[in-house]
């Protein structure tokens, strides 16, 4: 009997060739087309192999008319199909197979919900109208959807993908599709692929939360999403990629994002550099990443609201947004953990549309510099304030583009190593350091901002060294009311380096910006002690004050000696002594008591006398400010 004979009899020529192609593990072409329920009958009824030979079944160019059910089946041998057209979609719910091909077919959807496949699944290079039912499907190697084209109807899923499980890699560059893409919950226990991937429609989105990627996962070299990128909570080993990407997101609104990847574990970098581009707001709240963050070129768009959401995120490199980096909306980094630095060097940040601020990053811990300079450019205040930096926060050749009345730069409370607050020009906005500590203060005296809020600001040095006239000027911009510690902090740097006369300068100057704050008694007093002693800090002006009382009093009571007033023997009078008798409180040598003026030198008298006690007032006032200091 010919081997055709065993095909059941009441199958087509074009089915019994089929058959024998089966027994001989070879493609099947030439055959226009097959019943879906004879490529059903042959997998589930299989004839033996002609010996030598694998059985397996492959088509090539034919239509399966009708269903092709293989529902609940176990299928031996591996089934590939490839040109091929289908009327109805393939139905492999819970089925068991070796190994599944569909290449360069067109089908009206497929459905493989539960199905196991113990080697390959593959979609590839296929025409798919309607759905990818993949939910729950097991590979036990590789899944692929490579340059596959799927439109689903209005409203369903391109892909769903839920709980899949791969135990090689999941690939899929150049899918192209105009629906929602769900992967939620899916475990890869190698590399997810999306690269160069079209992902558009009106409902177009790529929903991967809760994703176990045990690799990297590559959403670069061109992909693109029409609607949210979402990885909330998702887990992957190695690196993310966005190089040249294109993500528009879903629009404004409380949850669209246009990547959402929080709460989740990279093992890797997020590679984002290379040309990426996002219209929508991007958040990496509270994700752990062991890498770095690179954001080179990226051009970050959401004028409505926050760009970038990194508060709370651990990030074990760097965050890296040189390179020509653009945001329109605010960056936060709000107490997020950064184990390398915050490079912005040359990136332009403008605030939102309806805000003001470009970057906020309150609470911020880096373990490097951060780089806000050489061309960094922020059109929206800065917020820095608690932020603990180990190493430089440098703003050299910075430019912070604000209004008058806001808040070009706020560093309240913040901790760096060395401060470098050399901007481009001259700020127009406030510029305030209140409570900042640090090492090294560096600043350009040429672009000093118009506002600087400096009361509670601590700093072991300043550069450049200039002397006190220069720097104070500085401490005059403060918006604020007065307060001492500015300038009791710049005297301490001044009197650390053995600069005395500037420091006395400094703690002068402090004194005659309080006056203003004074009462009019305290304020004359306060005119006083500057005139005579310069508040204590300048003692030698007393003592020519003391001196030339002395020799005019001592030259009028020379001229018209005072008579004595005891009887009996009394000392010889002496007109210095008698002067500094009248001039020196509380001290007796023993000519005020025996001699007394008359007339006109009784006036001149009672002023030696007052100016006497007020001259030990001022200077007993000024030594004890100058002991308080010590």
């Amino acid at each position: 009997m010919a081997d055709h004979d065993d095909a059941p009899a009441d199958w087509d020529a074009g089915e019994r060739r089929m058959w024998q192609a089966y027994r001989r593990g070879e493609w099947c072409v030439g055959v226009p087309e097959v019943r879906g329920a004879a490529v059903r009958m042959l997998l589930l009824s299989p004839p033996p192999p002609v010996p030598g030979q694998l059985a397996r079944l492959r088509l090539r160019g034919v239509h399966v008319r009708g269903r092709l059910d293989l529902s609940e089946a176990t299928v031996r041998g591996t089934v590939r199909m490839r040109r091929c057209r289908f009327d109805e979609a393939p139905r492999l719910e819970g089925a068991q197979l070796e190994a599944f091909e569909l290449g360069e077919c067109r089908l009206p959807g497929l459905r493989a919900h539960s199905a196991r496949v113990a080697q390959e699944f593959k979609v590839d290079k296929c025409t798919v109208d309607g759905t990818l039912d993949l939910r729950s499907l097991t590979v036990g190697t590789v899944l692929s959807l490579q340059d596959t084209t799927i439109r689903p109807a209005p409203g369903e899923a391109a892909v769903t993908a839920q709980s899949v499980a791969v135990d090689e890699y999941m690939w899929a560059p150049g899918l192209d599709c105009t629906g929602p893409v769900h992967l939620n919950n899916a475990r890869i226990q190698d590399t997810l692929v999306f690269r160069g991937a079209v992902i558009g429609g009106p409902d177009g989105c790529l929903q991967m939360s809760e994703i176990t990627v045990g690799g990297g996962l590559y959403l670069g070299r061109g992909f693109s999403c029409a609607g949210m990128v979402n990885l909330c909570g998702a887990s992957v080993g190695a690196t993310v990629e966005l190089s040249d990407a294109t993500l528009t997101g879903p629009g404004a609104g409380p949850g669209r994002h246009a990547l959402h990847l929080g709460c989740a574990q990279i093992g890797g970098d997020i590679q984002a550099d290379g040309g990426l581009v996002v219209d929508g707001p991007v958040t990496l709240a509270d994700t752990s990443i062991r890498g770095s963050v690179v954001l080179e070129g990226a051009r970050l768009n959401f004028p409505e609201g926050t760009v970038l959401t990194a508060g709370r995120t651990h990030i074990g490199g760097d965050l890296d947004c040189r390179g020509g980096t653009t945001a329109h909306g605010t960056i936060d980094l709000c107490d997020a953990r950064i184990g390398g630095s915050i490079r912005l060097e040359a990136a332009e940040l403008t605030a939102p549309d309806n805000g003001r601020t470009a970057l906020r990053a309150n609470g911020v811990e880096v373990g490097g510099v951060v780089n806000l300079c050489d061309g960094f450019t922020a059109h929206g205040g800065i917020r820095l304030n608690n932020a603990t930096i180990r190493s430089t926060l440098c703003l050299a050749g910075a430019l912070l583009d604000t209004a008058p009345e806001e808040e070009a730069l706020t560093c309240r409370g913040a901790t760096a190593a060395v401060l470098r607050l050399e901007p481009r020009d001259t700020p127009a906005g406030i510029v305030d350091l209140s409570r900042v500590r640090t090492v090294l203060l560096q600043d350009e005296p040429a672009t000093w901002p118009a506002s600087l809020v400096v009361d509670g600001a601590v700093y072991d040095d300043i550069s450049p060294a200039l002397p006190a006239a220069r720097r104070l000027p500085l401490l005059r911009r403060d918006p604020n009311a007065f307060t001492p510690q500015p300038y009791e902090q710049l005297a301490a740097v001044y009197q650390r380096h053995g600069q005395d006369a500037d420091a006395r300068a400094v703690l002068v100057a402090k004194q005659r910006a309080l006056r203003a704050t004074l009462g009019v008694p305290a304020r004359l007093w306060s005119l006083l002690q500057d005139a005579t002693v310069g508040f204590g800090y300048r003692p030698l002006r007393a003592v020519w004050l003391l001196a030339g009382l002395l020799a005019v009093g001592s030259t009028l009571f020379a001229t018209w000696p005072p008579q004595a007033v005891v009887d009996g023997p009394h000392p010889a009078f002496q007109p210095v002594i008698y002067t500094l008798d009248l001039l020196l409180p509380l001290v007796d040598l023993g000519q005020e008591r025996v001699f007394s003026p008359s007339g006109a030198m009784q006036w001149a008298a009672l002023v030696l006398v007052g100016s006497g006690w007020l001259l030990a007032t001022t200077v007993a006032a000024g030594a004890s400010r100058v002991l308080r200091r010590t």
